[in-house]
């Protein structure tokens, strides 16, 4: 058993623990309405993780996706409703594919700062969180949108097919996003796992220099790893803001950790070159269920930012002891230098 499965199986363990003894403190958590709900809301924080794992694969960070989110939903709704600073309105699929397009530009701009002028992606991404927020405030005036309450109303074609992307019920009552999580969950899964570019994500990611000496296209690689993050990025807040109805100045805001600790708590190394798609579904819904039995059992929102924080350094540290990155009176060697051992890969 190699160990990616190894991981995954022991994620799966504590997922199944956490859902009995919080089913055993309050039996409404394991029923099929609380069940749906939790993977609704985790499916947003699930998509993104897919991508953000990619960038982390190849060794960089991109700690803009909250913002993304913020500025590609603002985005669709000043365009689509008005009421911004804009002086015109746009057809509804043409405001979907400028929000789409905006991510494709921020992500652009990601991966040429950090690729051709050499600035470390945490401060290019950190910079790009603050370009995008402020973009997004300065576009609606830091006002909030809703379709439903608009002067005037959108017309009932643009509604429909609104409501359609992210408010639809599918039969036996299964939210929308339910079949969107599965779909870029098997995208992704092939594209780590079965083609080039995933290959390649775990060479650069897993020995830069070894990948340089292949002259494999790193700056290429790298780039299209923050165009999709940016990307997963704006189609999560489209689906949000078409499943709640509305979206605010602090939309996504607070959405970058989550996704850094999903990815993290499903196995993916922060040296690179290691993570599985199906570990950054399990880590998101363990964060999920986290949340959602927390706040079953009546636990305060704070309280659960403590748990999160917890759990997601336990996850660094496990993963940091079992690459031999901290000098322990039982650990000898160089701490820090080893690469990720092998085994971490998607299949």
């Amino acid at each position: 058993m190699n160990i990616s499965r190894f991981r995954t199986l022991g994620l799966l363990g504590a997922i199944v623990l956490i859902a009995l003894f919080f089913q055993y403190q309050n039996s409404a958590f394991l029923t099929p309405d609380n069940l749906l709900s939790l993977v609704r809301s985790m499916a947003s924080l699930a998509m993104i993780a897919f991508a953000a794992q990619i960038v982390i694969i190849q060794g960089e960070l991109d700690l803009s996706v909250g913002s993304v989110y913020l500025l590609a939903g603002t985005l669709l709704a000043v365009l689509w409703l008005g009421g911004g600073v804009l002086p015109f309105t746009l057809p509804f699929p043409v405001a979907l594919l400028a929000a789409i397009l905006i991510a494709v530009l921020a992500g652009l701009i990601n991966g040429f700062f950090t690729t051709v002028i050499g600035i470390p992606s945490f401060i290019a991404t950190l910079g790009m969180l603050s370009i995008a927020q402020g973009l997004a405030l300065i576009l609606s005036k830091a006002n909030g949108f809703n379709p439903a309450y608009n002067v005037p109303p959108p017309t009932e074609a643009s509604l429909s097919f609104f409501d359609f992307l992210g408010a639809t019920r599918l039969p036996f009552n299964i939210p929308i996003q339910v079949l969107w999580l599965l779909i870029f969950f098997l995208a992704f899964k092939f594209l780590l796992g079965r083609t080039l570019f995933g290959f390649r994500s775990y060479a650069i990611g897993g020995n830069p220099e070894a990948a340089k000496v292949a002259r494999l296209p790193i700056r290429k690689y790298r780039t299209v790893a923050f165009v999709l993050c940016a990307v997963m990025a704006a189609v999560a807040s489209i689906l949000d803001f078409s499943y709640t109805g509305s979206i605010g100045p602090s939309a996504g805001l607070a959405l970058t950790f989550p996704v850094f600790a999903a990815v993290v708590i499903g196995g993916t190394s922060l040296l690179g070159g290691r993570g599985t798609t199906t570990g950054a579904l399990l880590g998101a819904l363990l964060l999920a269920m986290l949340q959602n039995g927390l706040a079953v059992l009546g636990v305060s929102a704070f309280v659960q930012l403590v748990f999160i924080g917890a759990v997601t350094i336990l996850a660094v540290s496990l993963d940091r002891l079992s690459q031999g990155g901290m000098k322990l009176p039982w650990r000898r060697g160089n701490a820090g230098a080893e690469r990720p051992v092998a085994g971490g890969t998607e299949s």
